[in-house]
């Protein structure tokens, strides 16, 4: 976990992240949410390299940097970082829900009379689930900007976990606005916008990083991007994984991320 300048790696990687939302426009239009079993293995391969990095590496790392600093309190302040990052993601759920329930989406067959009140809920679910999904993104943003800043291997694994995270959330957008305009277009810009947050997010990750934080505060930082990823992994991508198949097909997904980034950290190690 050392701190290399390789700031524009990092912000490239998360802009890609960032965009894979626009993916998960794209397939709304054509697959049904059924037809999506191989993104329950997908996003539990993504929530076990969260957890896994968050666990083996990041907060070993976030020890090494504050241990040197502060000899006596540094794994209370990596203990206090963590819950910082949870505290955050918690506060973020409560006041804004990171996703719809697609199922009413899915459902053409409703009884004529509720279809005003019908179209009224998917006007309404897709903007509120655009807007949540923008400030859900920042910081995974700046988490995956820190990350690769520490070690490019690692960020590029955290990168392609939220990128595969980042495909149902762009469905979850563009199913509404694209039932309710019936402009695929449409649909595809507001999936692809709620992405955007990411690279901003990355953008102030590197002005923490770059022009306000002393460099052994960083550890601090990075161990509360443990806690946001811990959390997404937990309370986003599992619950998602076995909503869009089955809970064996999550976890084979769960360990065969594990699996791989412990092998790519012995590789590269």
């Amino acid at each position: 976990m050392n701190i290399p300048n390789n700031f524009g790696i990092a912000f490239i990687l998360t802009v890609l992240a960032g965009l894979t939302t626009a993916i998960g426009g794209a397939i709304a239009f054509v697959t049904k949410k059924d037809n999506l079993k191989v993104l329950s293995v997908g996003l539990g391969f993504s929530a076990g390299v969260m957890i896994f990095i968050s666990l083996v590496d990041i907060i070993p790392g976030a020890e090494t940097l504050l241990k040197e600093h502060f000899p006596s309190v540094f794994q209370w302040l990596v203990f206090g970082g963590f819950i910082l990052g949870l505290l955050i993601s918690i506060l973020i759920d409560y006041f804004l829900p990171d996703h719809v329930d697609t199922e009413d989406l899915l459902n053409p067959d409703a009884p004529e009379e509720a279809q005003k009140h019908h179209h009224y809920k998917l006007k309404r679910a897709g903007l509120l689930t655009a807007i949540a999904l923008c400030i859900h993104n920042f910081p995974e943003g700046m988490a995956t900007f820190l990350t690769t800043t520490q070690d490019i291997t690692l960020g590029i694994s955290v990168a392609i976990a939220i990128a595969i995270h980042n495909v149902p959330e762009g469905i979850s957008v563009a199913l509404p606005i694209y039932h309710v305009t019936g402009k695929k277009r449409y649909a595809m810009l507001y999936a692809a916008l709620s992405g955007i947050t990411e690279p901003i997010g990355a953008l102030a990750g590197m002005l923490l990083f770059g022009l306000l934080l002393p460099q052994f505060l960083v550890g601090f930082l990075m161990a509360t991007v443990a806690g946001i990823m811990t959390y997404i992994a937990f309370d986003t991508l599992l619950p998602l994984a076995k909503e869009y198949g089955n809970w064996h097909l999550s976890i084979v997904g769960i360990i065969s991320g594990i699996l791989f980034i412990w092998l790519s950290l012995i590789l590269v190690g």
